[in-house]
């Protein structure tokens, strides 16, 4: 979709700030107070606490912030007891018919993935494309809903989860090209059957691999998604940054609207504005 020329631009100047930003040393220590975000939407107000653990995806969402990038986009892919997702600018000012989720601005974030975040229900993390370094989409985030598990769901989400690992395992292994070239072309071509019996093969070479290190579902993290739920099964591959302080109802009063077979709302659920508390 084509995006106004002069928030093209805008987004442009953002970039020049966060690529500064990067290459600076980060001198935040993860035991300073968390930076708080309010989210205003048409279903009501949430609270979020920015982690001090993924410094990248902090500052980057609170450089949006306070150039109020998020304000009047649209929750545009919404998954009852999965997650609701926003941020795409071409979102603002969309009409009911229009296709969208591929806007985004013009940079990634590199991913941070931290053993200790999870995808407990209430968190933020950031969306992404199939990027070789598993780096994150600039603006587009996601909030989880999810669901309870029990420990036999939970032993299945482990091995969805090796299964992506295993996958990023090989990406770069030119040994395995020829391999990861068809997983891709499957992927690409909606060829389903072909990709899942791709995968498993990837998973069964790598289970026999010295140099692969599986995850293991920590008990805590097993007792959270027992008791509060969330999608264990996007651990370690998509960056967590966040977590709600408040209005988890909103999340749950969001994620059952009405949507069209692409996941969109019906109706538009609106970020009215996003702003960084003092």
């Amino acid at each position: 979709m084509r995006t106004d020329f002069k928030y093209t631009l805008f987004l442009v100047v953002l970039l020049s700030l966060y690529c500064c930003n990067q290459n600076k040393e980060v001198l935040d220590s993860v035991e300073e107070e968390r930076q708080k975000i309010e989210m205003v939407t048409n279903y009501g107000t949430m609270v979020i606490e920015l982690y001090n653990e993924t410094p990248l995806h902090r500052d980057n969402f609170i450089n949006l912030s306070k150039h109020k990038a998020f304000d009047s986009l649209l929750f545009h892919r919404v998954i009852n007891t999965f997650m609701i997702q926003g941020g795409d600018p071409d979102s603002r000012n969309a009409k009911p018919n229009d296709t969208i989720g591929e806007g985004d601005a013009p940079y990634v974030v590199n991913a941070e993935f931290n053993s200790e975040l999870f995808h407990k229900k209430g968190v933020l993390a950031a969306a992404r494309d199939d990027h070789p370094l598993r780096s994150s989409s600039a603006m587009q985030f996601y909030i989880v809903q999810g669901k309870v598990f029990n420990d036999s769901l939970l032993d299945r989400a482990q091995i969805r989860i090796n299964k992506n690992l295993a996958r990023e395992h090989y990406r770069t292994d030119i040994t395995k090209k020829t391999l990861m070239d068809s997983l891709q072309y499957a992927s690409k071509n909606d060829h389903m059957e072909s990709y899942y019996a791709l995968i498993d093969s990837i998973y069964s070479l790598a289970k026999a691999d010295a140099n692969f290190k599986p995850y293991v579902i920590p008990d805590k993290h097993r007792e959270v998604y027992k008791t509060i739920g969330g999608t264990p099964h996007l651990d370690q591959n998509y960056t967590v940054f966040g977590e709600l302080v408040k209005g988890i109802d909103v999340v749950d009063a969001i994620a059952s609207v009405e949507t069209s077979p692409l996941d969109r709302p019906k109706t538009d659920v609106v970020i009215i504005s996003v702003r960084v508390l003092e």
